[in-house]
């Protein structure tokens, strides 16, 4: 392999290798980055101390401010988008899932491909030193992306790309190697408030603040109460693992938005066609079959009967509601 010499020719042979790994966007950002991040680390305070991550007592950790605690030296972020937008559509009379975990564990998929870029990164520079992380790890993920120029930080939250849009997921490799930048994103949600309207539980009380409590993905997922909050049982609807409501409306996710041809993100057939009755009856055996190298096996199985339940009962006062 020859080896690259110059700063921006090695940006530009890792930005290639990255995309023969099927990523799309791909972007550098500089550490410690610009003002744009002493930003972000503010919001991120006062969204916790407002109480908004619920029992996600994680997102407290300080690691998540402080780059140089995950890598000692990291002077530059390679920041990826991997596109998860399928032509198939889940079956019209079966329990909805959130479009991200359609296929398999995004998380594997990206730590795996990262880790391939990364060691062609170590041949070119073999005293480089690197850190691959993904939504688990403690890095301020969105805010480095949008730093990168991969897509800036809908009113939702979610990162949008204005060719791809906001059916991402998004992985980051942090290295002690001096990269060439690029210009970070600029927002281009304008006056649109689309995604705010559209949330049945009034999670987004306001632009960019996502309010975990009122979340109805957070609820399927992440609380472990034995029922739901009276309020998010109500207005479930058919979703029971995520929900997808504040970027099927999102503008920029309506229009030609390439489909992803990746077999690693091909849905699984159950997912496409899950019905209540499954969710009930299926045994503990089942489920772990089904979950297995999915990133819904977060969702244990006493909590896919759980959400199953409240969706009949949901969808039940909703019809008796348009009766009246």
């Amino acid at each position: 392999m020859k080896i690259i010499e110059s700063q921006s020719e090695l940006t530009k042979a890792l930005k290639e290798v990255a995309r023969k790994q099927g990523f799309n966007p791909i972007g550098i950002a500089k550490v410690p980055g610009s003002n744009r991040l002493k930003l972000r680390n503010q919001a991120l305070e006062r969204w916790l101390a407002a109480g908004n991550h619920a029992e996600m007592k994680w997102m407290e950790t300080s690691t998540r401010k402080k780059i140089n605690e995950l890598l000692v030296n990291a002077k530059s972020i390679l920041s990826v988008g991997l596109n998860y937008y399928v032509k198939e559509k889940q079956h019209s009379e079966s329990l909805l899932i959130a479009r991200y975990a359609w296929g398999e564990d995004y998380h594997k998929i990206l730590k795996d491909r990262l880790k391939i870029i990364s060691k062609w990164l170590k041949i070119q520079r073999p005293n480089c030193q690197f850190k691959i992380c993904v939504d688990t790890s403690p890095l301020l993920e969105k805010a480095w992306a949008e730093e990168a120029g991969i897509g800036w930080i809908g009113k939702h939250s979610n990162l949008i790309n204005q060719k791809n849009g906001s059916w991402m997921v998004i992985g980051h490799l942090l290295c002690t190697e001096k990269l060439t930048a690029d210009k970070p994103s600029k927002p281009l949600c304008g006056t649109c408030e689309e995604c705010i309207k559209a949330c049945p539980t009034n999670a987004i009380h306001e632009p960019f603040v996502v309010d975990s409590r009122k979340c109805i993905a957070y609820h399927t997922i992440e609380n472990r109460q034995e029922n739901l909050p009276i309020n998010i049982a109500a207005e479930i609807g058919k979703w029971v693992a995520g929900c997808d409501i504040c970027q099927e409306i999102c503008p920029w996710n309506k229009s030609s938005i390439k489909e992803s041809n990746d077999p690693d993100i091909t849905p699984r057939e159950w997912i496409m066609k899950l019905t209540y009755n499954q969710a009930l009856s299926w045994d503990e055996k089942t489920w772990q079959k089904k979950l297995k190298g999915s990133a819904l096996k977060r969702i244990k199985p006493w909590m896919w009967r759980r959400n199953a339940l409240a969706t009949k009962n949901s969808i039940s006062s909703s019809l008796k509601g348009k009766e009246k």
